[in-house]
């Protein structure tokens, strides 16, 4: 009933577009590994582009993602903090982390998860476009939930710089700044910032009496650079790098003292060279080479076991990718992918091979749209999985589109997950996780106007779980998921209101049980409006959040409400605050840790 209320409003024709043929919708990449317009993807595409990051004024790339379709996230606490995204449901280490095309996996985490999502600032970043739905067809290992690709800022036009400071409650405060531009065919960027908080007392002691209630305070520095020479039309070569730093306090979960104090550091460094090639008129190759280092490490002083802890993981990544033109409207996409991973704690080294092959094939003719993909994976010790993607759409008309697709997948263990210590649950058996998915939906554009619906099923077998049955937990193949559901996302421009909307309607399960899958909802909706009033902007958004269960009992449904202004001083100085949780909601993500209560922040900005 409420996906119909809201398409109604969309639809109605009260709320006629202005100059509609002149709106632009945004190009991805991410969809199928060729640039298209968002309304010719098949898998389901959303974009946060430039102007929205801006606007939001989000403190962390987390804040920006939970407000998309089917997407939930689960924080032990706040800025920093440990974090988990779902997507459509699956697990966190089932979707896959792109920077500027680079996958991001960290080898050294026993659950798998991807990058740490917490530390990455979206001052560093230029627009995120995210595909739900299962892809591992185009991407690999880790794609079964979908995946998020973050791309960083480049350089262009005319040399410019700018700087921003921002102050607000909890004792946070940021400072960034930045010059990109373009000298003849070389481009140029370069951009930092540093973030910090005092934070707060995430822990709650009704639930987890024994723990420490100090402040969990968050450090992060982060630096991006990139820079390019085009050295014949379509052809370029360029190098590209970024990294983090974040140091931050956590909670024991349970497990600690009231005078215990734990202490981690983040660390993660990408860089990768690429180089474009214009072989022909209608083939592109692009080889890109890439390395991945990420570095965590934490201490605890006092409590029941004090000491350190130490992991390194490091990968190294050849891509090929081509991209040959057969017409006007059929592409035809090819590649291989050759790496290595590596990961190390303090008493051992461990490392394996990865080797793919891939094809796709996009087009239409008439009202038909296709796609497929085939990919081959062979991970060392885990075997080799051949993947597969089919999507067709059906134009109606030239704003109605109907579109289904068919999809399988997979997930390789990681190396921490077959090599930890037995008394750590590690085993050599462990065999990949595999799903398969469906869905079927209907698309309209018109002008402005972007909405999808989208109604999905999947299911995965094999998926890695502690079998409390074993002495030491034992990880092993023992669980089977599914989740089905209703997902529809919203973009519009309504009487000169920017409207952006979601919602998801899902029933996440663990099969093996009989269970709700742990801290997801099946009922997740957002709202943003945002509009213009001579030199100010004004937004706000409103995420709800229903009722999840999680280990130890039901975590309540909560909503949480924000807004955001910016003035416009003069051309090149805007003046910016927030604020955060508008309501003061106490709400839980993660049983025993708390979120952000009402923050104010405040902020200026010149921009060249």
């Amino acid at each position: 009933m409420l996906a119909s209320a809201i398409s109604a409003i969309f639809y109605s024709p009260v709320f006629a577009q202005s100059e509609p043929d002149k709106t632009l919708m945004p190009v991805v990449v991410t969809a199928a590994r060729i640039e298209q317009s968002q309304t010719e993807a098949l898998p389901h595409t959303t974009v946060i582009t430039k102007e929205m990051i801006r606007d939001r004024q989000a403190s962390d790339v987390i804040s920006l993602l939970r407000s998309e379709a089917g997407i939930e996230i689960a924080q032990s606490g706040g800025s920093g903090m440990l974090s988990a995204l779902y997507i459509r449901g699956a697990e966190s280490r089932q979707n896959l982390i792109l920077i500027d095309g680079i996958p991001i996996r960290d080898a050294s985490t026993p659950g798998g998860t991807a990058m740490a999502l917490e530390h990455l600032q979206p001052d560093q970043i230029e627009r995120i476009e995210i595909v739900r739905g299962n892809v591992s067809a185009i991407y690999g290992s880790g794609a079964i939930g979908g995946v998020i690709q973050i791309f960083t800022k480049r350089g262009s036009g005319q040399p410019a710089a700018n700087v921003s400071a921002e102050l607000g409650s909890r004792g946070t405060s940021k400072i960034s700044g930045g010059i990109s531009g373009q000298s003849g065919d070389t481009r140029y960027m370069v951009s930092a910032s540093r973030f910090s908080t005092d934070g707060f007392s995430a822990i709650n002691t009704k639930q987890f009496n024994n723990e420490n209630p100090d402040k969990d305070g968050d450090r992060n520095v982060s630096v991006s650079a990139a820079i390019s020479h085009e050295w014949s039309k379509g052809s370029e070569f360029g190098v590209r790098m970024y990294g983090h730093d974040a140091k931050f306090s956590t909670d024991g979960g349970g497990f600690g003292t009231p005078t215990q104090i734990d202490t981690s550091q983040s660390k993660q460094e990408t860089v990768a060279t690429y180089s474009k090639n214009r072989v022909t008129s209608n083939w592109l190759s692009t080889v890109t080479v890439s390395q991945t280092h990420i570095e965590r490490e934490g201490t605890t002083i006092g409590g029941f076991s004090p000491g350190t802890w130490h992991f390194k993981s490091n990968t190294e990544l050849l891509q090929w990718n081509n991209e040959v033109m057969l017409s006007p409207n059929w592409m035809l996409t090819s590649g291989i992918e050759d790496g290595r991973e590596k990961t190390n704690d303090s008493t051992s080294v461990i490392s394996r091979s990865n080797a793919s092959a891939y094809a796709g094939l996009n087009g239409k003719f008439d009202a038909h749209s296709v796609q497929m993909n085939v990919r081959n994976d062979h991970v060392e010790k885990s075997g080799s999985a051949t993947t597969g993607y089919l999507g067709y759409g059906y134009g109606l008309n030239s704003s109605w589109k109907l579109i289904a697709s068919a999809s399988t997948g997979f997930l390789a263990p990681t190396l921490t997950q077959l090599y930890m210590p037995v008394t750590w649950g590690g085993n050599p058996d462990l065999k990949p996780e595999r799903s398969r998915s469906a869905e079927a939906g209907v698309q309209y554009a018109a002008g402005s106007t972007l909405i999808r619906t989208t109604f999905f099923e999947s299911r995965t077998r094999d998926q890695i779980q502690a079998d409390t049955s074993t002495p030491f937990w034992t990880l092993s193949n023992i669980s089977k998921a599914s989740n089905s559901g209703l997902e529809m996302s919203a973009s519009s421009r309504i009487v000169d209101i920017d409207v952006r909307v979601s919602l998801t309607l899902q029933n996440p399960m663990n099969d093996t049980t009989g269970d709700a899958l742990l801290r997801r909802a099946k009922t997740l909706g957002s709202l943003g409006m945002s509009k213009s009033f001579g030199f100010w902007r004004v937004g706000g958004d409103v995420l709800y959040v229903g009722r999840r269960m999680d280990t130890t009992g039901e975590l309540p449904s909560y909503v949480l409400a924000n807004l955001n202004v910016r003035y416009k001083v003069s051309k090149e100085v805007s003046l910016y605050g927030r604020i955060e949780n508008l309501f003061n909601r106490d709400y839980q993500t993660v049983y025993g840790y708390n979120q952000p209560p009402r923050g104010y922040f405040a902020g200026i900005e010149w921009r060249q």
